[in-house]
């Protein structure tokens, strides 16, 4: 890499850290979901706003790989919102002995309130930005995001596969079902 590359990735470093900060530190979600009314925890929220954004509703293992958390979490938060009367679970057209996952009409109209006070702020954020900037920036961080989301899920099968090969090394060293 050359040196006016790694310029540009130093000089990106603290504005990560500080978006990082805006958004986890700074309690968006929280202050949105005040604002908007709503008395859930974070990660009930994220859901919602997954089913929103997917258009329809979504098994338990889809809601997992795009909120990039485990099935049983989700299964928890599903629970937690099913009780309050904001998700439904649907029969799967597809197969009928799989669930899905939808928001019921009060979960979409809870998701839309908090959807419109962040997508305000944002909005407020790019007030004196052009149109060409804010299809740029949208673009750039979605093409960054993907990118390095891949770059570290590479990292992390090669892990696991390293572990997966340690624990077969284990084994064959120490024989198979042994006692």
């Amino acid at each position: 890499m050359d040196a006016g590359a790694d310029d540009l990735l130093t000089g990106l470093l603290p504005r990560i850290s500080q978006l990082s900060g805006v958004l986890s530190r700074g309690r968006l979600d929280e202050h949105a979901m005040a604002e908007a009314g709503l008395s859930l925890e974070r990660p009930a929220m994220s859901l919602l706003v997954t089913l929103r954004m997917a258009g329809g509703p979504l098994r338990v293992g889809e809601i997992a790989t795009r909120m990039q958390v485990v099935g049983p979490h989700v299964t928890r938060q599903i629970n937690g919102l099913e009780k309050r009367g904001l998700v439904r679970r649907v029969a799967d057209p597809d197969d009928q002995r799989a669930r899905l996952i939808e928001p019921t009409p009060e979960g979409a109209e809870a998701t839309d309130r908090y959807l419109a006070v962040v997508l305000g702020w944002l909005s407020g954020a790019m007030a004196g930005w052009s149109e060409q900037d804010r299809q740029d920036f949208g673009r750039l961080l979605g093409r960054f995001a993907d990118d390095l989301t891949a770059r570290v899920a590479g990292l992390d099968a090669a892990e696991q596969a390293a572990g997966q090969a340690a624990d077969s090394c284990l084994l064959n060293r120490f024989g198979r079902g042994k006692r």
